[in-house]
């Protein structure tokens, strides 16, 4: 698509370069991959302020967890490399094989345009909510801000975002990364984009996190001190989605036929954690 309103691409260095080209006008975006920015025509807009020029290291990993820069091409995510304990690594390649798109779109489309982007089947936030992934926002007046990417996605397309603010990474903490997880994805074709994605994560210490996205307009996370019967499971989602957002309708599904396949997965995965569980942890055999 070639976005002929554009009058001015500016490449930033620092930070402070980025705020003051970026004022959050509905004339100016930023750019990183451009995968959907290029996708469809923008009229309104008349200034690119690229992101990729602030040389972001694409992933970085600290005692606190992994680190991924918003400008982190998607297909990189499945290239970080495992580390001892990383029992979710997995769950990385998973999520990046459930986005609909060639190898080709993967190498450029970035995690924080992902994520803001904000789609139901967005598989950077199936991934950052099955991993209690937070966003560090910064502002246009230099303050930063941190927010769970469960409650970042507020909608089909709605984020949190407020004017002027950009995504600086996706924090996945190590806890989070060690736990136990299972992952299931459903479309209408076999390399349809995803109708459902159900993952679970179970961690050392018994806790365990239930997450759906693509088949309701925002993510809904569902946590418990303790592995839940899979009878539970799938009654307490079926509640959630139903007082919540609903579920989510369009050409990769109506709504009944998500419901449906999103309450087996459910319990799917719950069966599933529960089986992995080893002798001495919560729940686990004696």
């Amino acid at each position: 698509m070639d976005l002929n309103t554009i009058e001015a691409i500016i490449p930033v260095r620092d930070r402070a370069a980025l705020a003051a080209a970026h004022t959050g006008a509905g004339t100016t975006s930023v750019l990183a991959g451009g995968t959907w920015l290029f996708s469809c025509e923008q009229p309104h807009l008349r200034t690119l302020v690229d992101l990729t020029t602030l040389e972001w290291e694409p992933w970085t990993v600290s005692a606190a967890g992994l680190r991924l820069a918003a400008t982190c091409p998607v297909a990189e995510v499945s290239a970080v490399p495992a580390r001892p304990g990383w029992s979710a690594h997995p769950l990385l390649r998973q999520c990046v094989r459930a986005l609909l798109a060639s190898f080709k779109v993967r190498a450029v489309a970035t995690v924080g345009g992902n994520v803001c982007t904000a789609l139901p089947a967005g598989a950077m936030t199936s991934l950052a909510v099955a991993l209690d992934g937070a966003v560090e926002l910064w502002g246009a007046d230099g303050s930063t801000r941190h927010l769970p990417v469960a409650e970042f996605v507020v909608g089909d397309g709605r984020t949190a975002l407020r004017p002027g603010e950009v995504l600086r990474a996706v924090d996945l903490p190590e806890r989070a990364l060690r736990g136990r997880t299972a992952f299931r994805r459903t479309s209408l074709q076999r390399l349809g984009r995803s109708a459902s994605l159900v993952t679970a994560r179970r961690d050392a210490d018994g806790t365990f996190t239930l997450a759906v996205t693509a088949a309701t307009p925002r993510p809904v996370v569902l946590r418990y001190p303790a592995p839940p019967s899979t009878a539970r499971a799938v009654q307490d989602v079926r509640t959630a989605v139903a007082e919540g957002p609903g579920w989510f309708s369009d050409v990769h599904g109506d709504p009944d036929w998500r419901r449906a396949v999103t309450l087996r997965s459910v319990a799917e995965v719950v069966a599933e954690l529960e089986e992995l569980a080893e002798p001495g942890e919560p729940g686990g055999a004696s």
